[in-house]
């Protein structure tokens, strides 16, 4: 069953440690079938409870599932194994657009706003027992959503998107929950589902958003939790229209039970309006990263949603990190309030360069979509030919493997790093990869 590996461990933690580190170092892999309980039992000699208390930590952990009598099998995408690790070596040479990092060029200089932040320190230095949101960017903030329609709500602050989406999951879900979640979608989400020991259900998504009647089958199905991009999906930069936002408010009307979480991810780059599903629900989050707009490291967003939500939110991160620095939290003020970066110029860079790479694609017979943001999503049938095709011709892709489910696969093309001169090379590389097969949907 295991091959020659053999399980240890006197205790639930002993053995369940051991399995998952087996799963980290290789020796035990993707679809391995773990023992029946009674049988490990026998062969540590412990109680099959102990055994049975160590596969629900290991499945709580997001390392194996369970299927009753067929038992438990390490999951075909562990918790230990994160999509991240589905890269290519760029060779020297090559064109490397697989990050999905913002172009550098767009990003604002930081030293203003960092010595602002300073400044304020020095005058009104945040010290243990002060508020953990900054009046000021609370402020803004709120500001900004009401600006948007985003229903009225407390501010929360948290360390980037990843990170209000599992604090905002865990404040209503525990483990075995399911959650609706794009498909092709954010792999790093998709990590994150298992790992905290639910249960992900995809749903199929086109340019518009999720499609209604695959969102429809999971609130059928029971899902607790649905999960939305809002602007600028990544991988396929699809972004959610007003009549699909209508269409799903009405099925969700049906379900006020279930918890929403819109990702506006990209706010500040793009020049769609938002459409959300904040307040179609009792429980509901929408979340805003400064990551894209601002960079990477500046490890900041903000949460707004129901009074019960953020409460939880906020009163578990006081229990832990306790808040996110006001010298960060500073900074973003000071970049607000400088208007270092134009929103309508930066999705005009990133909105030529991907209308262009779409436009050229498509004069060579090969579908492709990006309506929002800075990635290009290319259906194909067969992502290791394509991403090795492309990368015999100079150009790293990010395989689709990293971003799906169930979901046909794709290859994912960043345009931070293209300029005007290279649109036609690409676009002839992958035409000459690809033999050419529409699809209008992405599943």
């Amino acid at each position: 069953m295991l091959g020659e590996y053999r399980i240890t461990g006197s205790g639930a933690s002993a053995i369940a440690a051991d399995i998952e580190g087996a799963v980290g170092s290789g020796a035990l892999g993707p679809g391995d079938a773990l023992p029946p309980l009674r049988d490990l039992a026998r062969e540590l000699d412990v109680n099959p409870n102990t055994v049975a208390a160590a596969y629900r930590l290991l499945r709580d952990r997001g390392v194996i599932e369970t299927a009753g009598r067929r038992g438990s099998r390490i999951r075909s995408r562990p918790a230990t194994a994160a999509r991240d690790e589905i890269r290519i070596d760029v060779p020297p040479g090559a064109r490397d657009l697989s990050t999905g990092n913002p172009d550098p060029a767009l990003l604002p200089p930081l030293a203003e706003a960092l010595a602002e932040a300073a400044a304020h320190h020095a005058r009104t230095p945040a010290l243990y027992g002060g508020p953990p949101v900054d009046a000021e960017l609370a402020r803004l903030a709120r500001a900004g959503l009401d600006a948007d329609g985003v229903p009225g709500g407390p501010i929360g602050v948290t360390s980037g998107s990843l990170d209000a989406i599992e604090r905002v999951l865990a404040a209503h879900l525990r483990a075995g929950d399911a959650v609706a979640v794009e498909d092709p979608g954010w792999g790093s989400l998709l990590d994150l589902v298992p790992a905290m020991g639910l249960r992900a259900v995809p749903v199929a998504v086109d340019d518009d958003g999720p499609v209604a009647a695959a969102v429809a089958r999971a609130l059928q199905a029971g899902v607790r939790a649905l999960v939305v991009t809002d602007r600028g999906q990544n991988p396929t930069g699809a972004a959610l229209s007003g009549a699909r936002a209508t269409e799903l408010r009405r099925l969700l009307a049906a379900h006020r039970h279930v918890l929403v979480i819109d990702d506006d991810h990209v706010h500040g780059l793009v020049d769609l309006p938002l459409h959300c599903l904040s307040g179609a629900t009792d429980h509901w989050a929408l979340i805003r990263s400064t990551a894209k707009a601002y960079g990477p490291d500046l490890r900041l967003a903000l949460c707004t949603g129901d009074a019960v939500t953020v409460d939880r939110v906020r009163g578990r991160h006081r229990l832990g990190a306790g808040w996110v620095s006001h010298l960060l939290q500073r900074t973003v003020v000071h970049l607000w309030q400088s208007g270092a970066v134009d929103p309508a110029a930066t999705a005009r860079a990133y909105g030529d360069r991907r209308e262009a790479l779409l436009g050229a694609l498509g004069a060579r017979g090969v579908t492709a979509h990006g309506r929002s943001g800075m990635n290009v999503w290319v259906p194909v049938p067969d992502e290791t030919g394509a991403v090795a095709g492309l990368l015999q011709r100079g150009w790293a892709v990010a395989p689709g493997a990293r971003f799906r489910l169930g979901s046909a696969p794709g290859v994912r093309l960043t345009v931070s790093p293209l300029a005007p001169a290279d649109i036609e090379p690409l676009a002839d590389a992958v035409a000459a990869v690809l033999r050419p097969a529409g699809a209008g949907r992405y599943g």
